[in-house]
């Protein structure tokens, strides 16, 4: 976890382009990722892997980071039992490693994506970005909702959940 922290205080990023603005987007800059979670239902099983990978005093840290959230329907495409799977104690280690896949060190906002932009994730491996038909994609997720201001960074919404290569 020490080294998570670490990773975030290396990485920042200054990208430019002309992606613009989710205005539908959330501001609650009072509150850390951790609490804008759990305030929301529809992120409740990413809290639950949250707790669950010992996660949660991190993701409160200082920051400042990026993350991917997936929904409870992004977890539910997975096939049967994978949740569960990835849920017990003895799978911890593969539990961070998809979470903090999930992260990217420093806040990126989508006014900052570039068409085929790499990010390096918290867990060590590049995610891709892709604008296509003004929607931006994570892998092969898609940003739902772009933007949400925590205290600690921000949020972007996806409704998949990407998986690194194991």
């Amino acid at each position: 976890m020490k080294k998570l922290f670490a990773i975030a205080m290396l990485f920042t990023f200054f990208l430019t382009s002309s992606f613009t603005l989710n205005k539908n987007a959330t501001l609650n800059p009072e509150a850390d990722i951790v609490d804008l979670a759990v305030q929301t239902e529809f992120l409740s099983t990413l809290v639950a892997a949250v707790k669950a990978g010992d996660l949660v005093g991190v993701l409160k840290g200082d920051g400042p980071f990026t993350v991917f959230a997936p929904t409870n329907e992004a977890f539910a495409k997975l096939p049967a039992g994978t949740v569960e799977n990835l849920l017990k104690p003895e799978n911890k280690a593969q539990l961070v490693a998809v979470l903090t896949y999930h992260v990217v060190p420093g806040k990126v906002y989508s006014k900052d994506l570039k068409n085929g932009m790499k990010a390096k994730t918290a867990q060590g491996s590049e995610v891709t970005i892709t604008l296509k038909d003004g929607k931006a994609m994570v892998n092969n997720a898609t940003v739902t909702t772009a933007d949400i201001e925590a205290s600690n960074g921000v949020v972007h919404v996806i409704d998949t959940v990407i998986l690194p290569k194991m």
